[in-house]
């Protein structure tokens, strides 16, 4: 694992978890280039490692991330039309990095997730908030649009959602996050990391690659069309029945105890 300017990865559950932690708290986990990098290079590693069953993302301080950084901001205002369109490439590698990360990521939204932060909620796949988040796309404020975050966080909230807070900008809560789907669980602040460790265990009892399997389809079977969809599938279970893992699952079942992925004492 390589060394990173304002992120920390940490492993842990015999390197079964990984932690990715933004460490930027004075700004609020903004977003500036070196962020960017070192997030995309961070998930690209953590792809390859076969032994993780799950990532979380998470802010360290009060914020999750304000989204893009003030300094970023005003460097952007005198680049050039192709400069702006490189550093956006940037962001739209990036987070298509994180939503096709073969295991399942976890955001934990400690605090406020503006813009692109809210865009990094939308890229995961279990996203668990604390009730004091808070969440926009302000975007419009700045006389710009939550452009390269659009793909992601429409697919989460829905259209009709998207219609109203892209354009308004406005701030609201977890709860009402949660209500349209771009969050999964709102627990109080002081249980935040306990809900996150369950949503840990569940994973943690899951097999790492029937876990893989499962988001390739939940990623993918929504956009064929029948006959793709009917061959995928079927493929993708007969694979699944007659591998390791699967053999092992049954087996399990069968004999009533607990498979060969799961550690004593979990």
């Amino acid at each position: 694992m390589g060394t990173y300017t304002h992120i920390t990865v940490e492993h842990s559950f015999q390197d079964r978890i990984a932690t990715v932690t933004l460490r930027r708290p004075e700004v609020h986990n903004a977003f500036n280039a070196e962020v960017v990098k070192d997030l995309t290079a961070a998930f690209t590693q953590l792809a390859t490692e076969a032994s993780l069953h799950g990532i979380i993302l998470t802010g360290d301080g009060p914020s999750f991330s304000a989204g893009a950084d003030i300094n970023q901001m005003k460097a952007s205002a005198s680049f050039t039309q192709e400069q702006n369109l490189k550093d956006a490439l940037y962001l739209a590698d990036l987070l298509q990095t994180i939503n096709v990360c073969p295991c399942p990521v976890i955001a934990r939204v400690n605090g406020t997730a503006m813009g692109g932060g809210a865009g990094l909620v939308a890229v995961c796949d279990i996203a668990i908030a604390s009730e004091k988040a808070r969440f926009a796309f302000s975007e419009v404020k700045l006389g710009i649009a939550p452009a390269v975050i659009s793909p992601y966080v429409i697919r989460k909230i829905g259209e009709t959602n998207a219609r109203v807070l892209f354009v308004t900008g406005e701030r609201f809560s977890a709860a009402r996050a949660q209500a349209m789907g771009l969050v999964h669980a709102v627990v109080p602040a002081e249980q935040l990391d306990d809900a996150v460790q369950k949503a840990v265990n569940e994973l943690l009892s899951s097999a790492p690659k029937a876990l893989r399997a499962c988001k390739a389809l939940a990623l993918s079977v929504g956009a064929m069309n029948y006959e793709s969809a009917r061959q995928y599938t079927a493929e993708t279970i007969a694979q699944l029945r007659i591998g390791a893992e699967g053999q092992e699952g049954l087996r399990a079942f069968l004999e009533k105890r607990k498979p060969a992925w799961v550690e004593p004492g979990e």
